[in-house]
């Protein structure tokens, strides 16, 4: 069936603002594969492709609108990888991932709307699981670095047979939003959803769901932290990044005792902890006035349009560093790094969502689990190791200290 595919990989929402750039990233390291732009104009997509320059020349051209569920069907017969950069997915990706797993067609993107991958994970997993076919959301910064930090953490450990007990991360970055992330963030709140994003074991499955304590909490207020010798403060992307890494450590069984928090750096000093005070009351009131739906609709008029985003100058100035913390049962300490330079959001997430989908157009074999292990997975549970080292050879740290 595989060999009867016409594309290794089709690149869906092509022509938004991260999908060209994912286009462009496939003309410079997909030599030797078949791969396809998709969208739901075709002047639009043939635009891109010319962008792109005459690497993507060869490039197929696929036409299907997200409500368009025949033409989705024979999108995902026609390929062995989806990768979808069209969000929010709530609204436009449902019907492509249900079309992914009746073909038995693999699947990334880079969302970060956790209350729609749950939906998936109840629509989908079991069947993708009996499968083998790898439905894997949130393959961009939402949330590569989180979820194998946590992996690389627990190498060591379970190299040593001692229990990781706890996993802490913090992250520094500088970057801007897309106009498409934005979108996504919006739509969750329009649909209510603030009481499932709540849930710290949103993503795990019904049977590996732990009482939630201190150590699982999101953080609300800014601390100073021994183990990082730094100010400390919430993370407004760690509801999401959480949630993925206990799924991950759920599946991968880390262990009943295994905890995991993320933060955002400040750096040391006094100045640093009044940043760092400052700051946290400003995401609280945000999301507090996020809620009233007169506000949603001012935040829309000001930011980015979807399709838009960050010059080229900025998303090349821009980087990020996610410093983990891992604690053994027995007191034992390892330390972990992930880091790259680029926009996190757009530069970042392009490398991480196009090596996820490359690795899934590689060997089977070579994946966790082997060929035949499937499912709604996480990027730890599905790629693992071979997404640490496709990440590494393009230039980006995953460094482990034991």
């Amino acid at each position: 069936m595989t060999s009867s595919r016409t594309y290794d990989v089709v690149l869906y929402g092509a022509t938004g603002f991260v999908g060209r750039q994912t286009v462009a990233y496939f003309a410079a390291h997909a030599q030797g594969l078949r791969w396809a732009l998709a969208g739901r104009n075709r002047a639009k997509l043939e635009a891109v492709r010319a962008d792109a320059g005459p690497k993507a020349a060869g490039a197929g051209i696929v036409v299907a609108d997200a409500a368009d569920e025949p033409a989705l069907a024979a999108l995902a017969q026609g390929t062995r990888v989806v990768l979808s950069t069209a969000g929010p997915f709530a609204l436009y990706g449902s019907a492509l991932v249900a079309a992914c797993v009746a073909s038995r067609t693999h699947y990334v993107d880079i969302t970060g709307e956790t209350p729609w991958v749950r939906d998936l994970i109840d629509r989908h997993h079991t069947q993708a699981a009996r499968d083998g076919t790898r439905i894997i959301p949130c393959c961009g910064f939402d949330s590569v670095p989180s979820d194998l930090g946590a992996w690389l953490v627990r190498q060591p450990f379970q190299e040593m047979g001692v229990p990781c007990v706890r996993v802490k991360a913090c992250f520094s970055l500088r970057g801007g939003f897309n106009g498409g992330t934005l979108a996504s963030a919006l739509n969750m709140l329009d649909a209510g959803q603030t009481r499932l994003m709540a849930d710290p074991y949103l993503l795990n499955p019904p049977a590996a769901r732990p009482a939630a304590g201190p150590e699982d909490a999101d953080p609300m207020v800014p601390h100073h932290d021994v183990d990082f010798q730094a100010w400390l403060g919430p993370f407004f992307m760690g509801p999401v990044n959480t949630r993925v890494v206990r799924r991950s450590a759920a599946l991968l069984n880390y262990g009943p005792d295994f905890h995991y928090q993320e933060f955002l750096r400040f750096g040391a000093g006094a100045l640093a902890a009044v940043t760092a005070a400052g700051v946290s009351a400003g995401m609280s009131a945000s999301q507090a006035a996020l809620q009233l739906a007169p506000v949603r609709a001012l935040a829309r008029r000001l930011a980015p349009a979807p399709g838009e985003g960050p010059s080229e100058g900025s998303m090349n100035r821009g980087s990020f560093r996610c410093e983990l913390v891992g604690l053994g049962a027995g007191g034992e300490i390892v330390r972990a790094r992930v880091a790259d330079r680029g926009d996190p959001g757009n530069r970042a997430t392009t490398k991480m969502v196009c090596e996820a989908a490359l690795a899934l157009a590689g060997k089977a074999d070579s994946l966790p689990g082997g060929a035949r292990w499937g499912g709604v997975l996480t990027p730890a549970s599905g790629l693992g190791e071979v997404l640490v080292e496709r990440l590494r050879t393009a230039g980006m740290t995953l460094t482990v200290q034991g």
